[in-house]
């Protein structure tokens, strides 16, 4: 602080207590020099001890970082309190680095335990060498190796030089469940001291030597270009240095961040708009929905639709509909880029290194051994941060001012010049048998590939695209005769992955016309269901669970209803019933119970948490969120107009884990699709009204 203690002193009252705040540069000064020794890819051992596990991938506020340690520290054997993480530059040992579809752990797994258990048995080899002695005479434990001929010690510091010079072990037999020490158990999160002391490095918390600011206009149309532009105004704001055109606007730099933003507005730019200036969201809801009305791509065929439907006992049919919606994380994007002749640094809060570096390598010529990716902490992604186009616009502008450059986008920048969920329309027709159960589903799907022009799992083939149809091609009821089309659509938008991605619309349109279904044949919905999951025990399991523990059929407070949904994504099963009130059309979310069935859960403290979290974010976008477009303009600039569930608003929430020693399932998404349906089922049983399009705000209840 440069406060003098005068000063301090004139600006308080009443009880003064003393106290120093070290700067950062002071902390850092008062280490002390530690050797260390790189014994594989993934692990460095200090000669203090100190145990640092490389973390490939990224963390923003999901519990990689610790859960990933759990995973390699399990077989190496080291002392947990010792234990150090760094998010490591691009390597190929790591394989693709990047963070999206709940992937984490599940590319973790194996990879990870292998790690340990290799690096240990360097760590064994190196002692039994040292001590002249058969490496089967060695135990690790706690970071420490014990001769058991004779009680002798050595920690791994001791031997971690002499074990990196040895040839890595294959072929390693790692722990069974019963054996786990770590996996499994609610390990206090890694990177919970950092942030709370202010030490955690985010992206935009990024500083270096030399560096500029920058701020930049976009087009406000989607697509649309530069015409012409008058930076005279820009260039009179105290700080700004100069303002350029890169590919996708006007950049203004300057000397800090608030004086770039201030450059920016003062700009005077003509915009050539383009096609998508027509754009607007009635036109854009119209023509999907009448896409719906023709035949399209197959995703799926089983049986025959057409005719199930033509001998159905009875037939129903509904037009499901959700809008676009942003990604909205609380860190801002940002990206710092230094491209120099005989390199490129890019400092980024990213879901997606590989692909940053990929861009990087395409936009300066360099070879790859000199892009270095300084992968930062994320404060949220949800599926933004897997884009690579803030660190285009970066590394695009530090070609051209040659220092170090920090572009930062304003909150309005982020919702109204983003990427984002698609919208999507779907029709759907469903028939019962004779006794009043599901024989027929069918569903027409008019959505914009998720990533713009495809995923990154590929589509099906025949034109689908498998993120926009998931959650409805892939589900797992066993109804006779299931038909399911695709159209590829578009509304003028760019489109890219959302937390839970594909089905966070689809599961509301499947899991809320089953439910039509079921009251249509005069079923229980949970009924129905347990009859069409039988040979789908995980699923089945769930489902059961969360009724089971929510009450569902026994009597609940006056006014309060509960609907339900289930789901399997990323690898996990899902079920949420949700309990609700509609008091004068106000509707309120009481409770949500969540059973979730993930496979071998390595923290279950971070299972939990994710689960709020997704229950939380899902309920947002259920009750409020919605990207509109007019004039191919969007229309919502900050939180005032995408509001999101506050405090007062957010439901009791219990989530129960069904133990698993199945390999794990992801959990970052697992809990997002399943919260609106519930929800919107809950609607109707308290209401008698369907809910067949989001968001619920704004739509008459009572």
């Amino acid at each position: 602080m440069n406060a003098t203690r005068r000063g301090f002193l004139k600006t308080t009252a009443g009880l003064v207590v003393g106290f120093y705040l070290p700067g950062r540069g002071e902390v850092a000064a008062q280490g002390t020099a530690v050797t260390t020794q790189r014994v594989n890819a993934w692990v460095r051992i200090g000669t203090d001890d100190s145990v640092t596990l490389m973390i490939h991938k990224s963390e923003m506020g999901q519990g990689t970082v610790t859960s990933l340690s759990q995973l390699l520290a399990e077989e190496l054997e080291c002392d947990w309190k010792k234990i150090r993480t760094e998010f490591p530059g691009i390597d190929p040992a790591f394989g693709l680095q990047g963070v999206f579809g709940s992937q984490s752990i599940r590319t973790g797994w194996g990879p990870l335990r292998n790690a340990g258990a290799q690096a240990r048995e360097m760590l064994l080899q190196a002692a039994a060498q040292r001590w002249g002695i058969g490496k089967s005479l060695c135990r690790a434990s706690d970071g420490v190796i014990s001769n058991t001929a004779n009680g002798e010690k050595l920690t791994f510091g001791k031997v971690a030089d002499a074990a990196s010079k040895l040839t890595p072990p294959t072929g390693l037999t790692l722990k069974n469940p019963g054996q786990y020490k770590l996996i499994g158990k609610s390990m206090k999160r890694l990177d919970t001291p950092d942030k709370v002391t202010g030490r955690t490095k985010f992206g935009i918390d990024v500083r270096v030597p030399g560096m500029v600011y920058a701020a930049i206009a976009r087009c406000p149309v989607a697509g649309g270009k530069v015409a012409s532009f008058d930076a005279t105004k820009a260039k009179a704001i105290a700080g700004v240095r100069d303002a350029v055109q890169i590919s996708n606007g006007i950049a203004v730099i300057a000397d800090n961040t608030w004086a770039a933003f201030a450059g920016a507005k003062a700009l005077e730019i003509k915009w050539d708009e383009g096609p998508n200036a027509a754009f607007n969201t009635p036109a854009i809801r119209k023509a999907f929905t009448e896409q719906t009305l023709l035949p399209g791509a197959s995703a799926r065929r089983q049986g025959n639709g057409a005719a199930a439907l033509d001998t159905a006992g009875k037939k129903i049919d509904a037009v499901y509909e959700a809008p676009f919606l942003a990604h909205a994380p609380m860190e801002p994007l940002n990206c710092v880029a230094h491209v120099r002749p005989d390199g490129c640094d890019v400092w980024a809060s990213t879901q997606m290194q590989t692909g940053i570096s990929g861009i990087a390598l395409q936009l300066t010529g360099l070879r790859p051994d000199q892009i270095t990716i300084h992968t930062q902490y994320l404060g949220g992604g949800f599926g933004r941060r897997a884009g690579t186009d803030y660190a285009r616009e970066a590394i695009e502008l530090a070609k051209i001012v040659k220092v170090p450059v920090k572009v930062t986008w304003s909150r309005e920048h982020d919702l109204q010049n983003g990427i984002y969920r698609p919208a999507s329309v779907t029709r759907f027709a469903g028939g019962l048998d004779a006794e009043g159960w599901p024989l027929v589903l069918t569903a027409n799907i008019a959505c914009p590939p998720m990533g713009g022009s495809g995923s990154f799992g590929g589509g099906r083939g025949g034109g689908v695209d498998s993120t926009s149809v998931e959650g409805i091609a892939d589900l797992r009821y066993a109804i006779p005769h299931m038909q399911v089309d695709y159209h590829s659509v578009t509304g003028g938008v760019p489109t890219t992955y959302w937390r839970a991605v594909g089905y966070t619309q689809n599961t509301f349109f499947g899991e809320s016309f089953l439910d039509e279904m079921a009251v249509a044949g005069g079923k229980d919905p949970v009924d129905v269901r347990r009859r069409l999951l039988a040979d789908v025990p995980r699923l089945l399991g769930v489902l059961n669970l969360a009724a089971e523990k929510a009450g569902w059929g026994k009597p609940l407070p006056a006014g309060h209803h509960q609907g339900i949904a289930v789901v399997n994504n990323i690898g996990s099963y899902t079920a949420q019933v949700a309990e609700v009130s509609v008091t004068g059309g106000k509707l309120k979310v009481h409770r949500v119970v969540c059973a979730t069935d993930c496979g071998q859960v390595i923290n279950p403290a971070i299972v939990e948490q994710q689960i709020r979290s997704a229950i939380v974010f899902g309920l947002s976008a259920a009750l409020k969120g919605e990207i509109t477009i007019d004039g191919g303009r969007v229309q919502q600039s900050n939180f005032h107009q995408y509001d999101v569930v506050r405090m007062d608003e957010a439901p009791a929430v219990e989530v129960h884990i069904v133990p698993s020693t199945e390999a794990p399932g992801g959990m970052g998404e697992a809990g997002v699709p399943t919260i609106a349906p519930a929800v919107c089922n809950a609607i109707f049983r308290a209401t008698g009204k369907r809910i067949r399009r989001l968001p619920i705000q704004g739509q008459e209840l009572a």
